[in-house]
């Protein structure tokens, strides 16, 4: 229901995650009066600096964009005052908010964070989720508050997480979510009826920035493990083993429960036998993919990779010019 009236409101956001909300609000009743989005930084292959997605977004609407360098910048803080903001609201603008930039908006802070709030509070919910297995995620609003994700919530929407999605493909489904969640809250704000319920601190967990060394797999880990991590280490770092000379980025990965029959269904002459491969090995190197012993005695089908310096592929094409004797072992880098 809309009543109340429209709202003056500053957006902070920087990469695609945070495009779907600040569309749905440029598209509102309410009056996006300026974009703060981290500044422009080199991306890609060639190093070009590029707009953040959100600037983008936003600079084809005409909605002002600041990008400051210190968030307590005297201009930049006087720069706000100035606009009137009735509210901010926040979608992984990536970095903290100190309390003087909270005091900007008559009505406060919101912010749409990619988790089911108290657990994965921090940098990156979605990452560390897939990695843990978690069969659901979910998007909540709610109050920002100088202790990191720790502010009382508005609204929270759950999805489950599928047992072969990527964190990638979870986070782009999570900001469709948050979009729409978080034009209901600030209808509910602008009405007067929005009530924001305090988070359970005791039930707290915790969510932080993955690193490049998370990559470097063991492949004495469970199959189910490895499976997980390489579903959540995307689109960066991804995890990385070496087959020889050749540094390899797995980007795709199917879990083979059933050891014991996978020559026979297959249809392949038998290679290494899984009952006694040690991990690391490679039982089967096949057109549907590299089949590797985990330490847990279960087999993991890579299916997809990146050599070095190189573009993504399916195995199938990476065999043609790199046959891989079975037996052969995938090392940590």
């Amino acid at each position: 229901m809309v009543t109340g009236r429209s709202l003056r409101v500053v957006y902070f956001g920087t990469p695609e995650f945070a495009v779907p909300s600040l569309v749905r609000l440029m598209d509102s009743r309410h009056d996006v009066v300026a974009l703060v989005s981290q500044p422009d930084r080199p991306r890609g292959r060639g190093h070009r600096v590029q707009p953040t997605p959100t600037k983008a977004a936003a600079s084809e609407r005409g909605i002002p964009v600041l990008q400051p360098d210190r968030m307590k910048d005297p201009a930049f803080l006087e720069h706000l005052k100035t606009l009137e903001p009735d509210l901010g609201v926040v979608a992984a603008y990536g970095r903290i908010l100190p309390d003087v930039l909270l005091d900007v908006p008559a009505l406060g802070m919101i912010n749409v964070h990619a988790s089911v709030l108290p657990s994965y509070r921090g940098a990156a919910p979605v990452h560390r989720a897939v990695i843990a297995g978690e069969p659901e995620t979910g998007v909540t609003i709610m109050r920002v508050v100088t202790e990191l994700d720790a502010g009382p919530t508005f609204a929270v929407s759950r999805r489950p997480i599928g047992p072969d999605e990527t964190s990638a493909e979870v986070e782009r489904a999570l900001a469709e979510l948050g979009a729409d969640l978080v034009l209901d809250v600030i209808e509910d704000i602008a009405a007067g009826r929005a009530v924001a319920v305090p988070q359970d601190d005791a039930r707290a967990t915790f969510a932080p920035k993955v690193t490049k060394a998370e990559g470097l797999v063991d492949w004495s880990l469970p199959a189910q493990a490895i499976h997980n991590l390489v579903r959540g280490l995307q689109p960066w770092p991804l995890v990385a083993a070496r087959l020889g000379e050749a540094r390899l980025l797995i980007h795709r990965t199917e879990r083979i429960t059933a050891t014991n029959d996978v020559h026979a269904r297959n249809k392949l002459p038998p290679a290494v036998d899984p009952r006694s491969a040690m991990a690391g090995s490679i039982v089967e190197a096949g057109p549907e993919g590299l089949t590797v012993m985990c330490g847990d005695g279960n087999l993991l089908r890579i299916t997809r990779i990146q050599p070095e310096g190189r573009r993504a592929m399916s195995v199938r094409d990476f065999l043609a010019g790199h046959p891989v004797p079975p037996g052969a072992r995938l090392e940590t880098p």
